[in-house]
Parts: structure tokens; sequence; C-alpha cells
């Protein structure tokens, strides 16, 4: 899995050198840009990766909602440079692979108390899958719009 997080992120760092206004133009005021696309899987390698330390450190813990909608304009996605984030999004799957790696067997079957899409206990295998899904679909989400 570890993997195919730094190959998936690496997709990304090729889009992200595509012509600047093309990576900050919305398809619709709803539809966040390829820009605010991969600043967003940024932050959610980070939070996933805090997330599976806090699950090797505490029984079954209940994780607050990274508020992924906020930080849109909270951190300025759109204002940020496709360079960086590129770079950023690369350093973030390196941190989030290596807690993966660094798993036991019986780590993955460590739990805790996820809030999307429903509240729910899960493994941190779902984790790291759901991970990898959410890698490959905004992946999709940013081809869709530069195609």
């Amino acid at each position: 899995m570890s993997a195919l997080t730094k190959v998936r992120a690496a997709e990304y760092a090729a889009l992200l050198r595509r012509d600047d206004q093309e990576l900050r133009r919305r398809t619709a005021p709803e539809v966040w840009s390829p820009l605010e696309y991969a600043c967003h899987m940024r932050d959610v390698l980070l939070a996933q990766r805090e997330r599976v330390l806090l699950a090797r450190r505490a029984d079954t813990p209940t994780l607050e909602p990274m508020g992924r909608d906020e930080r849109v304009e909270h951190d300025g996605y759109a204002d940020q440079q496709p360079s960086d984030v590129a770079r950023q999004l690369g350093d973030a799957a390196l941190l989030f692979a290596n807690v993966l790696d660094r798993l036991a067997p019986a780590d993955w079957d460590r739990t805790l108390i996820y809030n999307f899409p429903e509240r729910q206990q899960r493994p941190l295998s779902w984790l790291a899958l759901h991970t990898l899904h959410e890698l490959r679909h905004h992946l999709l989400d940013i081809r869709r719009q530069l195609d």
C-alpha cells in the first residue's frame, strides 16, 4: 500500500506542472479546482498519518473531522503555488507511507472511530485502503477537469 501511495503522489505532481491558470480554474462554483483537490489530498495524507499514529498509542480513539471544506478557505488552497503543493504532497505521501510500513501485522486490526462518511468503528487496514481510494478518486477528479 505504501508504494502505491508514493506512485499516486507522483501522478499528482506531474499534473501540477500544467498551466497555472488551468490548475486554479473551477469548472463550477461548488467544484474544487485541480489545485484545491491537490491541496486537499496533501492535507488528507497528513491527517491520516496522525490518525494512524494515534490509533497505535490509544485504544479505539474517536477522530475529529479534519474540516475539509473549511480548509479550502482557511489555508488559502487557491492561492498556493502548484510546485510547492506538488513537493508537499510528495512529502506527505512519504510520511504516510512510512507509518504504514512500520505497522506490525496486529496493528492493522487496531481500531478507531471514524466520522466519515458515517460514524463507525474501523480498523487501520480500512483507513489505509480508504486513503488510497481518496488518492485515486481525487486524481480522477483532477484529470476530468484538465482534459
